[in-house]
C-alpha cells in the first residue's frame, strides 16, 4: 500500500501515436495509478484517438501543446503538472510500445525504497533493436562518464523511469533543458550534478515492427552532440565537487559482482566505439578523457614534468634539436594514443604501411629467417605492441610479450575475439622465477621470440632497497633505477638479444630493431660488472631514442634514484 508521502503518477508523452496508446493504457491500467498524457501538438486523428481513450479512462488526464515541441517538453510539461496536482513521483512510459510495463511494480517499489533517486530501466535488449541506435548509445555512455567522472550512470537513455519531482523541477528552474531526444540524458546528467543519485532496474526493451520513431538522425544527432558540449563544458568547472562527490559515494554492491568482468566489458566497448567511429573521431574523444587524467594526476603529472625538464638539460647541454617543444599535457597525450594504436592492433589493422615503417627490415628478416628463438629487450618507451610488426613480416614467427599485470589473461581473450590472428601472446608474471625462466625458454627453442621491458620497476614498493634486485644507471643526467631481472634472464636464456623501440617521429611510427647481444653474457669472475655494463649500454640507447621522441616514453612516476634508495649489497643470484 503506497503511504501519503510517496504519491506517483505516470506520465506519457505522445506525438502521432494514437495507434499504440490504447494498448499501451489497457497494460497500465492494473497498477490503478492516475496518468497523465500530453499531446504534442500530434494531428487530428491522434487527438481525437487521445479524447476518446481519455473519456474512456477516468483514470486518465489528457493535455495537449498547441505545437510540437519534443518528447522532452512534453515530459517536463506533465511533471509540472503532475507537481501542481500534489504528486511526488512521476513515472515517464514513452507511448511507443517498447517498454516492458510488468517492470511498472518494480520500478515503483524501489522509488518507494529510495525516494530521493531517479529510477531508470536499463534496457535489455533483443534482436528487433537497430544496430545504429545501440552502438549509438555506447557513444553516449562514454560522454555521461566524462560529464560525470563517474561510471555509476549505467544507462542515460532509456524512458522508462521514475523522477523524484521535486529535484527534477528544481534542476529544470536552474538550467534550459533540452526539449527533444537530448532530453532523458542531460536531466540525468544534472541531477547527478546537484546530488540526485540514479539507481538502474534491468528492463526488456523491444523494437515493435509497425511502431512509429520520431528518432531524425541528421537533427537529433546533433542535437544530442550540441548537449554533449554543453554537459562538457558545464563539468569542467564542477570538476572538484564531481571528485568530492566520487571520493564520499558509498560502494554500489552491484559492481562487486561484476569486478572480474569489467575489464573485459570496458575494452569492448571501447574496441566497439573505435569500429563505429574510427581513428579521427575517436582521437577527439581522448582530449577530454586525458585532460582528466591530467589534472586529476597530480603525481603522474609532476613526474611527467619532471622527465621533460631532465630530457630538456641534457639535449640542451648534448646541443641535440629536439624535434618538437616539450608539453606535459601533450606527453599525456600521446600516451593516450598509444592507447588508441592498441585497439587498432587489437583490431586487426595493418601496422605497417602508410603511417608506420620498420626501419631496419632486412636485419629483422634475416634473423626470422634463421629460425632461432630472439629475446626482444623493450622498454615504456612507445608501445609493445609495435612487436607486432614482426608478425606482418612474416606470419610463422610467434611473439610472447612478458607483462607485469593481472590482466593479461583479459586482454589475451578479447584479442582472440576480435582478431584471432593475432601474433603477440601476452603473457602474466609476477616475478622473473626460475619457472618463468623454465617456460620461455621452453618457446625459444621451439623458435619464438619472447619481448619483456628493461626499464620498469614498480612505481612504489618495488622501488625500494630489498624488494627488487636495482641496478643504478645514468640516464638523463642522474642516477636511475633499473631492474637487473630482463638482463640476468637474458643471460641464462642465451640467445640472440634486441633491442626494439617503435616511437613517433614526423607523424609516423618508426620501429627501431637493432642487435644488442649475441648471447648476453654474465661471466662469473666479473658478473656485476659486466652487468653493470650491460644495463648502462640499454640505458643509453634508451636515452638516445627518448631524445628523438620526448614524449614517447611513458613512465609517470619518479624514475631516479631518492636518497633512501640504495643498491643491494649482494650479488645477484
Amino acid at each position: 500500500m503506497l503511504n501519503q508521502v510517496f504519491r506517483p503518477c505516470i506520465v506519457i508523452p505522445c506525438f502521432n501515436h494514437g495507434a499504440m496508446m490504447a494498448s499501451v493504457l489497457s497494460r497500465l491500467a492494473p497498477f490503478a495509478l492516475p496518468c497523465i498524457v500530453v499531446d504534442d501538438g500530434s494531428d487530428n486523428k491522434t487527438q481525437d484517438q487521445l479524447k476518446r481513450l481519455a473519456q474512456q479512462h477516468s483514470w486518465v488526464s489528457l493535455k495537449r501543446l498547441p505545437e510540437n515541441r519534443g518528447k522532452g517538453a512534453a515530459v517536463m510539461a506533465a511533471m509540472k503538472y503532475a507537481q501542481q496536482q500534489g504528486y511526488s513521483h512521476a513515472l515517464q512510459v514513452d507511448a511507443d510500445g517498447q517498454h516492458q510495463l510488468a517492470d511498472v511494480p518494480t520500478l515503483l517499489n524501489e522509488a518507494q525504497a529510495f525516494p530521493e533517486s531517479l529510477i531508470s530501466g536499463k534496457p535489455v535488449y533483443d534482436s528487433s533493436v537497430p544496430k545504429s541506435r545501440l552502438y549509438g548509445r555506447y557513444v553516449t555512455h562514454f560522454w555521461v562518464w566524462i560529464e560525470t567522472l563517474s561510471f555509476s550512470l549505467k544507462d542515460s537513455m532509456c524512458g522508462f523511469r521514475v523522477y523524484p519531482l521535486k529535484a527534477s523541477l528544481a534542476v529544470m528552474q536552474q538550467s534550459a533543458i533540452g526539449e527533444r531526444m537530448d532530453f532523458d540524458t542531460e536531466i540525468m546528467v544534472r541531477l547527478y550534478w546537484q546530488g540526485t543519485r540514479s539507481r538502474f532496474i534491468d528492463t526488456r526493451v523491444i523494437y515493435p515492427v509497425d511502431g512509429l520513431s520520431h528518432f531524425d538522425a541528421i537533427k537529433d544527432n546533433l542535437r544530442i552532440s550540441w548537449m554533449h558540449t554543453r554537459l562538457f563544458l558545464g563539468m569542467l568547472p564542477r570538476i572538484p565537487t564531481l571528485l568530492r562527490m566520487k571520493k564520499n559515494a558509498s560502494p554500489d554492491p552491484h559492481w562487486s559482482k561484476t569486478s572480474e568482468r569489467r575489464g573485459l566489458w570496458g575494452i569492448r566497448l571501447m574496441l566497439r566505439v573505435y569500429r563505429m567511429l574510427g581513428r579521427r573521431a575517436f582521437q577527439l574523444l581522448l582530449y577530454p578523457v586525458i585532460g582528466y587524467f591530467w589534472l586529476t594526476g597530480r603525481r603522474q603529472r609532476r613526474a611527467s614534468q619532471d622527465y621533460l625538464i631532465r630530457l630538456a638539460q641534457v639535449a640542451e647541454a648534448k646541443r641535440i634539436e629536439l624535434p618538437y617543444r616539450l608539453n606535459s599535457f601533450r606527453h599525456f597525450m600521446r600516451f593516450g594514443d598509444a592507447m588508441l594504436s592498441k585497439l587498432a592492433t587489437w583490431q586487426g589493422d595493418t601496422l605497417l604501411g602508410r603511417d608506420a615503417v620498420l626501419v631496419d627490415s632486412v636485419l629483422c628478416e634475416a634473423q626470422i629467417a634463421s629460425g632461432k628463438g630472439t629475446l626482444i629487450i623493450g622498454s615504456h618507451l612507445g608501445d609493445i605492441e609495435s612487436c607486432r610488426a614482426l608478425g606482418e613480416l612474416n606470419n610463422s614467427v610467434k611473439v610472447n610479450a612478458l607483462v607485469f599485470t593481472q590482466h593479461a589473461e583479459r586482454f589475451n581473450q578479447v584479442m582472440k575475439e576480435v582478431n584471432p590472428q593475432a601474433n603477440v601472446n601476452l603473457i602474466q608474471v609476477t616475478n622473473m622465477g626460475p619457472e618463468v625462466a623454465i617456460m620461455l625458454k621452453e618457446r625459444l627453442d621451439r623458435g619464438e621470440w619472447v619481448a619483456i621491458v628493461g626499464d620498469r620497476t614498480s612505481a612504489s614498493g618495488y622501488h625500494r632497497r630489498g624488494s627488487q634486485r636495482l641496478i643504478y644507471s645514468e640516464f638523463l643526467g642522474a642516477p636511475a633505477a633499473f631492474p637487473q631481472g630482463p638482463f640476468i634472464l637474458a643471460a641464462a636464456l642465451r640467445v640472440p638479444v634486441f633491442l626494439m623501440f617503435g616511437i613517433v617521429q614526423q607523424h609516423k611510427l618508426n620501429v627501431y630493431f637493432e642487435p644488442f647481444a649475441d648471447p648476453l653474457l654474465l661471466p662469473r669472475a666479473t658478473r656485476q660488472q659486466s652487468l653493470q655494463d650491460i644495463v648502462d649500454s640499454y640505458a643509453q640507447r634508451l636515452e638516445h631514442y627518448s631524445l628523438l621522441a620526448p614524449h614517447d616514453w611513458f613512465n609517470f612516476y619518479d624514475f631516479w634514484k631518492h636518497p633512501e634508495d640504495a643498491p643491494t649489497d649482494r650479488e645477484p643470484e
